[in-house]
């Protein structure tokens, strides 16, 4: 697809008539882009992948608020938690836990 660079508008294809080229044409502007008949190879780059950044860290989540809520896993009675809108706004927001207990550092989400 092409956009005319004029009004931003997609540029419709004409078909070549009579000695003129095919070309694309602003259909609301008198811009025109004829095109040629030999074909450009564009070199293709290859997309990497980034590096994934983690929001919290476990450092940075043992610093924040804590509550008592009983762990799951090994039954500590305080926990760190952060809250994050993971749904729509109409949603309520969704509640992430850590054990607070430095050796066992389970998370669960509510």
């Amino acid at each position: 697809m092409e956009f005319c660079p004029t009004c931003g508008i997609m540029l419709q294809y004409e078909l070549p008539y009579m000695d003129r080229p095919s070309r694309f044409a602003c259909p609301s502007c008198p811009y025109v882009c004829n095109m040629e008949t030999r074909v450009k190879l564009k070199r293709k780059q290859p997309l990497g992948k980034k590096e994934i950044q983690p929001i919290f860290t476990q450092d940075s989540m043992m610093e924040g608020p804590q509550t008592e809520v009983t762990c799951p896993s090994c039954k500590f009675g305080k926990a760190v938690y952060h809250e994050l809108q993971t749904r729509s706004a109409d949603e309520p927001m969704t509640i992430f836990y850590m054990c607070a207990n430095r050796d066992c550092k389970h998370r669960w989400n509510e």
